[in-house]
């Protein structure tokens, strides 16, 4: 198949969803990672095609959803300095912080711009001289090789009031620390497109050599998603579980070496906050010494009051698999996306975002 709608046949997706209900015999549960898999789950029925006997729940792959408050309260606390200008992708800008938000920030008078590349970020630091850009970086490893060509740009033409904020996460580690937590029983792992394609298949085999469970990479259509589906409960019924990649079209073993050229030349691993879940160990990117000049850690202070987490907010529980938006009393009620309360109801890819667009009862 060449095009996208071919990836949306109905037929095909009717042939395969019979295929998972014909050698599904036992109840499973499988985590999707990524939260792009989560809305195209409930945007196409899936879990309506597939047998109540297979069980899905989100996991951490929401990087909006994953930045912890103490990390957000940084950025927020940067935007206020004198003479900076914040610059980030837009979903972060509506999370509410420990006491404010950056689109507070903004209403108070904080030069705060949303930009849709890194390089726009490196653009108006160019023609702002006088001023300091910060770049407020979240993501995964998708993002990381762009956040790390800015800061390669800026370098090499020597902008020097550029910075970056590194809030960025790793994916193979959260992995292996959920898993190591055990709060959840998991069958099988939908492993994230976006981030395969930069990181390749390679770096996921500790989970069936190490947890004795599946990881099937997924693509986002639902031919990619019902084809993993289909591979996990192949895996499951065998009992012979591996890493496979059921999206060949975006992902390939060895990953993306430029990508990953640009990530290593610029960032090191260290150890992230992750929201409801804490520090994990090397789960996190940070700026290297050959380029610390633009690390906004190590050029601006800030004070901050201790980090505090909104009352009944689960996010932390949804991401790790414990609970699903329905379990929040928050959910639908106090929090709506037009006054949320916590990430997952904030980003374009939280779950809680996708239980209220999609509807609560495809849970």
């Amino acid at each position: 198949m060449k095009f996208i709608d071919e990836y949306q046949n109905s037929e095909l997706a009717g042939k395969l969803a019979h295929r998972i209900a014909n050698c599904s015999t036992k109840p499973i549960r499988l985590m999707e990672f990524c939260g792009g898999h989560t809305h195209a789950i409930m945007r196409y029925g899936i879990r309506q095609l597939v047998p109540k006997t297979v069980g899905m729940r989100s996991g951490p792959g929401c990087p909006v959803c994953v930045t912890a408050i103490a990390d957000l309260d940084k950025a927020i606390a940067m935007a206020h300095l004198p003479g900076v200008i914040i610059t980030t992708f837009g979903d972060i800008v509506r999370v509410p912080g420990s006491y404010s938000s950056l689109q507070q920030a903004k209403a108070e008078g904080a030069d705060m711009r949303i930009v849709y590349s890194t390089i726009d970020a490196v653009e108006i630091a160019r023609v702002n001289p006088k001023k300091s850009v910060i770049f407020v970086g979240i993501g995964f490893e998708t993002t990381a090789p762009t956040i790390a060509a800015s800061i390669i740009k800026a370098r090499r033409e020597g902008i020097e009031n550029f910075y970056v904020l590194s809030l960025l996460k790793l994916t193979p580690p959260i992995m292996k620390a959920l898993l190591d937590l055990g709060e959840v029983r998991l069958d099988g792992i939908i492993g994230p497109g976006h981030v395969s394609a930069i990181i390749g298949s390679h770096p996921y085999e500790f989970i069936p050599r190490d947890y004795n469970i599946g990881c099937v990479i997924s693509g986002f259509e639902p031919l990619d998603i019902l084809l993993c589906l289909n591979k996990l409960v192949e895996q499951i019924e065998g009992g012979k579980p591996k890493v496979e990649i059921a999206y060949p079209r975006g992902v390939k073993p060895q990953g993306n070496k430029k990508a990953l050229e640009l990530m290593n030349a610029v960032f090191e691993t260290n150890s992230a906050n992750w929201r409801g879940i804490g520090i994990v160990p090397q789960s996190g990117l940070r700026i290297n010494k050959k380029y610390q000049h633009f690390d906004a850690n190590r050029a601006f202070e800030v004070s901050l009051e201790s980090a505090r987490e909104h009352k009944g907010c689960r996010c932390g529980d949804i991401l790790r698999g414990v609970a699903t938006p329905l379990g929040c009393k928050l959910f639908g009620k106090v929090c709506t996306p037009e006054d949320p309360v916590g990430p997952c109801m904030v980003s374009s890819e939280g779950a809680c975002a996708a239980y209220y667009q999609y509807g609560a009862s495809y849970e």
